[in-house]
């Protein structure tokens, strides 16, 4: 629903392409299918939409699900909606990401276009050079990248034959594709190259790594009826590990039984793996090598900032501004000149540390945020100081039919994907640099089973019952603040007498209107001060 309402504004201020059918697909219920699943099941919906005519329909598929756990302030809303410090209004990444695409519908076949919703490809090449999508099988986009990079993405083990690195763009032939390989496997299949373009990387060893690809139409239909025939999808299938291993000449199917990059191990994942295999054997995959290109990644609150703040390769590319479609005073001397502010009111007399990020806020006179924070969706009124490396974050839920709200606070660098098996392993985790069991002393939450939120053992921060619900945003976040204080003087807070929720049970009852609603009410007063002042020009 979150989607919907996101798109129908979108479309209502005209910000998208009106000539497109836009549509909203979630997984089906029951368990993770990973955006290999969901791909397959797009392809149903899409069949179930339209009968056979899907067959001629060009489609761009945006993966946006996941719960971005390093990236929370996008849970709530959509990692696809994260705002960009750009546009006026600001640009989302959606918006970016149809900017980026705009030349690829007049050289694709039918067929589908996969990409994810928190990366960004960018890429210059001749005059004359054009990205075609129009081959059989799978058609990839290839961008060099250090070998470190190559550990974390998929690389590609390309026939140096048929490609001379020179290029600003080039088809090459694939033999074969490494899901998250580490060095020395890169070395023995042959993945690693020399840089040939000209520039300060020329002649350094470089993989070939991945991001978009293209699926034509045929091969579509193939994967559809696999999914048919398989009936329910049980296990976790990831789009890039699981179909594109299974392409090119040499591929073998030994990775069909690995499961070291698998966050949870499903039982029929091998099973299912093997009969992908078999299905997608054979079939091409084409690459079109991109050496003048670069791969960007945001769905870390480490890279978000680095990119939005510091003067990264990303922020000069895009021209990305430190004040966006925002109010801020004209005493802007305690603002940082490396902060940056997207779609919010800073009253006069707050200030900013180096580093810092805020989106869809409002920041009162008298507060003072540190370096290298994220403050996302709040409203802080009070007198106060936002230490360094702080992760801020509201969001409106709806208990018994009421709007309340409840401000999630962490560090930056906490882990919110780590878990423990027991409750005895809790002082392993880490709230702000001290032991969560410490934090839970401190603000007098026992220890026990209802601390955690959640049916599967999943013991850490993102399902831990610590978040108090109040009844106004600034009130949330001012006791969120407290809490954290309190576990950084190690002073006594006492949290009893307050509902507490978990970040999962968080989203799970988000009123998504009424964070819609905060946003819009800023969007107004925006537009309002722009009529302003121009009236006074």
């Amino acid at each position: 629903r979150a989607y919907r309402q996101q798109l129908a504004e979108k479309l209502r201020r005209r910000e998208l392409p009106l000539g497109v059918r836009y549509h909203v697909f979630e997984d089906p219920p029951g368990p993770k299918i990973g955006n290999g699943g969901s791909t397959l099941h797009v392809l149903r919906c899409l069949e179930d939409l339209y009968g056979d005519k899907w067959t001629s329909f060009i489609v761009l598929l945006i993966h946006s699900g996941g719960y971005s756990q390093r990236l929370p302030s996008a849970s709530a809303l959509g990692k696809i909606f994260t705002a960009l410090p750009f546009g006026d209004p600001v640009y989302q990444m959606l918006e970016l990401k149809l900017a980026m695409y705009i030349d690829f519908p007049s050289r694709m076949k039918p067929g589908i276009l996969v990409t994810c919703s928190d990366d960004i490809e960018l890429y210059s090449t001749g005059v004359t050079d054009t990205i075609m999508f129009d081959k059989p099988g799978f058609t990839a986009l290839a961008h060099p990248s250090d070998l470190t990079v190559g550990t974390t993405h998929g690389v590609f083990v390309l026939d140096p034959s048929s490609f001379s690195g020179k290029e600003g763009l080039e088809y090459a032939s694939c033999q074969h594709f490494l899901h998250k390989p580490d060095i020395e496997r890169m070395r023995q299949r042959g993945a690693v190259c020399l840089r040939g373009s000209s520039g300060a990387h020329r002649g350094s060893e470089c993989v070939y790594t991945d991001s978009i690809f293209y699926i034509d139409h045929s091969t579509a239909k193939r994967l559809l009826t696999f999914y048919k025939q398989l009936g329910t999808l049980c296990c976790e299938i990831d789009a890039y590990g699981d179909f594109l291993q299974a392409l090119g000449p040499g591929a073998t199917q030994d990775y069909t039984k690995n499961t070291s990059n698998v966050t949870e191990q499903e039982s029929r994942l091998v099973e299912v793996r093997q009969k992908l295999y078999s299905l997608l054997k054979g079939t091409a995959l084409n690459v079109i090598v991109l050496n003048n290109s670069k791969f960007y990644h945001i769905g870390t609150t480490q890279e978000y900032l680095f990119h939005f703040t510091s003067d990264s390769k990303l922020k000069l590319e895009l021209d990305l501004l430190p004040v966006a479609f925002s109010i801020v005073s004209d005493k802007a001397e305690s603002l940082d000149p490396s902060a940056t502010v997207i779609h919010s009111v800073l009253e006069p007399g707050c200030s900013v540390g180096p580093g810092s990020v805020i989106e869809y806020s409002r920041i009162g006179a008298e507060v003072s945020i540190g370096k290298s924070s994220i403050i996302s969706g709040s409203h802080i009124s009070l007198k106060v100081d936002i230490p360094s490396n702080c992760f801020l974050s509201s969001l409106s839920v709806k208990i018994s039919n009421q709007v309340k709200y409840a401000t999630v606070v962490f560090s930056v660098e906490d882990d919110l994907k780590k878990n423990v098996k027991s409750l005895s392993d809790v002082r392993s985790l880490q709230f702000f640099g001290v032991s969560l069991l410490q934090c839970l002393g401190l603000w007098g939450i026992e220890v026990s089973d209802q601390l955690f939120s959640g049916k599967s053992p999943r013991l850490g921060l993102w399902t831990a019952r610590i978040f108090p619900v109040c009844s106004t945003l600034s009130e949330s976040v001012r006791m969120s603040i407290q809490m954290l204080n309190s576990a950084q003087h190690m002073s006594a807070f006492e949290l009893c007498g307050f509902k507490l929720l978990s970040i999962e049970e968080m989203l799970a009852h988000k009123d998504v209107g009424d964070m819609l609603k905060f946003r819009k009410q800023i969007y107004d007063e925006i537009c309002l001060q722009r009529r302003k002042e121009k009236a006074d020009v």
